[in-house]
């Protein structure tokens, strides 16, 4: 692979953020999930910053936003089909995230 044919900017563009990580295995764990059950999950996240990495997930087709006609209005989330196939990057990511941490003292 030569340096300029590289993506995995691409695939960072669209991983990177504090939280993004987090909703992705939330809803592999969890399946679909409302936005407030989600928040819950994630206790240091506001309001605002959940809208907007789903958002960003929604727009690059990883994330599915359901709207239910209902009053109040009910809305759901789940990963994509698309979404599954990062399923095995982010856990061969969080197996050397791992492994770092241990070679750096951070874990035991």
């Amino acid at each position: 692979m030569e340096a300029e044919q590289c993506k995995v900017e691409e695939a960072l563009g669209i991983l990177v953020g504090k939280w993004k990580p987090i909703i992705l295995l939330n809803l592999f764990n969890e399946g679909t999930l409302r936005f407030s059950e989600l928040k819950r999950l994630m206790p240091g996240i506001t309001q605002k910053m959940l809208t907007k990495q789903l958002r960003e997930l929604e727009e690059e087709d990883i994330v599915d936003r359901i709207v239910y006609p209902e009053v109040p209005p009910r809305v759901e989330y789940s990963i994509s089909e698309y979404g599954r196939s990062l399923q095995t990057v982010l856990n061969t990511m969080h197996e050397w995230g791992t492994a770092h941490a241990i070679r750096k003292g951070k874990l035991t």
